[in-house]
């Protein structure tokens, strides 16, 4: 399995995707919450003030939901992060690895070459 399987097989883009397009969707009801509760000049204090008061309560829900969307949010970035550091630590290993092919490599190399030399004296 590759490193970038894991965030594939996690399915971390599309719930990032569907986490910021409710933090939008939320954040947009609140704006029309915000807008709607302007008070109505034909309708007497108390009823503005029951309206005013269930726009809070609205708003407040609201404001709940969007403040669990955003953890949701953060919960998977920082998994996609710890994720993105695993694939980093894998790369490292790697190039750890190939390096010290490599640099096997070239010591036989040289070995033989000292070997061959030593032999035409």
């Amino acid at each position: 399995m590759s490193p970038f399987d894991r965030l594939t097989e996690v399915g971390v883009g599309q719930i990032i995707y569907e986490l910021r397009k409710k933090i939008q969707h939320i954040t947009s009801e609140l704006i029309n919450l915000d807008n709607s509760s302007s008070e109505i000049p034909e309708l007497i204090n108390s009823a503005n003030l029951l309206r005013t008061n269930e726009n809070l309560l609205e708003a407040k829900i609201k404001q709940s939901e969007l403040v669990s969307a955003y953890k949701q949010y953060t919960t998977e970035l920082e998994q996609m992060l710890e994720t993105v550091f695993d694939i980093q630590k894998d790369f490292k290993e790697i190039l750890k690895t190939q390096s010290s092919l490599i640099l096997g490599q070239k010591k036989v190399k040289t070995r033989s070459k000292t070997k061959k030399k030593s032999f035409k004296k």
